[in-house]
């Protein structure tokens, strides 16, 4: 009995991390809205089988970028305790932050949006990012590079809008955007950043 079970267990354990699999790539192609039969077809199972592990879209989004939450969040502890100015460790934490909204088509929208199916993904996002971000923003503060009315949340939401990415607006401008907006977001007798490179 306990070997049927272990097979069952593995073979759950293998539905699961292909439906995973298979999201991230629809979400890359089509965003976090890709129809749940387009990912079961992808990861060779039912319906069934996607929402029996992820029972509602929120669950699936979050699981997904999970690994890549935690990925941030670590790499803010990191960043911290490295032997480089404050400003420049939360302008190396949010560079890694924008190209996690970037590559992944779609996120920066649901991060965004109202939708009560994607809670799960704003708490996520609140819960970890925002505290890890704030870690590094306050640093900054302390140190009188960064102005002391910005939050975390209010630097993090404004930098998801501009990661929107469009037909005739790509991650490139993001980027050269999310620089602007962080040169906005210093002192004004702070020594002034370089140029937002063009690549």
């Amino acid at each position: 009995m306990s070997d049927t079970i272990g097979v069952r267990q593995a073979g759950a354990r293998r539905s699961r991390e292909a439906v995973l699999t298979a999201a991230a790539a629809a979400f890359v192609e089509q965003g976090v809205q890709a129809p749940v039969r387009d990912i079961a077809g992808r990861a060779g199972v039912g319906v069934g089988t996607v929402y029996r592990h992820f029972p509602t879209r929120a669950d699936l989004v979050s699981a997904v970028y999970r690994h890549q939450v935690d990925d941030c969040t670590a790499l803010a502890a990191h960043l911290r305790q490295q032997p480089i100015p404050a400003v420049d460790a939360l302008d190396r934490w949010i560079t890694a932050f924008v190209d996690f909204l970037v590559t992944k088509h779609g996120l920066g929208v649901a991060l965004g949006s109202n939708d009560p199916s994607l809670a799960k993904l704003h708490a996520l996002v609140l819960d970890e990012l925002v505290p890890a971000c704030e870690t590094l923003l306050a640093a900054s503060q302390e140190a009188g590079e960064i102005d002391r009315h910005i939050t975390a949340y209010t630097l993090l939401r404004g930098i998801g809008n501009l990661c929107i990415l469009g037909p005739d607006y790509d991650r490139g401008d993001a980027k050269q955007m999310v620089a602007r907006l962080l040169a906005g977001c210093r002192r004004s007798d702070a020594p002034a950043p370089p140029p937002p490179s063009s690549t």
